[in-house]
């Protein structure tokens, strides 16, 4: 097992971790009126959360490449 390996099963887990939160989050909303701006501040985090963690696997492939 190789660091490549270890990184992409990180990033797939990442991925569909992120995804199922925010599916979660928007059916939550649409039921949960009294906590709709709960939900979508949720919502709005994991999508921020997702953005910061490709973005840093993308630094790290770059440094990476940059420095074999």
């Amino acid at each position: 097992m190789t660091l490549d390996d270890i990184s992409n099963a990180i990033i797939a887990l990442i991925r569909v971790g992120a995804g199922f939160r925010f599916v979660y989050c928007m059916v939550r909303l649409e039921s949960a009126e009294e906590e709709a701006t709960q939900y979508r501040k949720r919502a709005k985090n994991t999508v921020l959360f997702y953005i910061i963690a490709e973005s840093i696997w993308q630094i790290k492939d770059i440094i990476l490449y940059y420095y074999s």
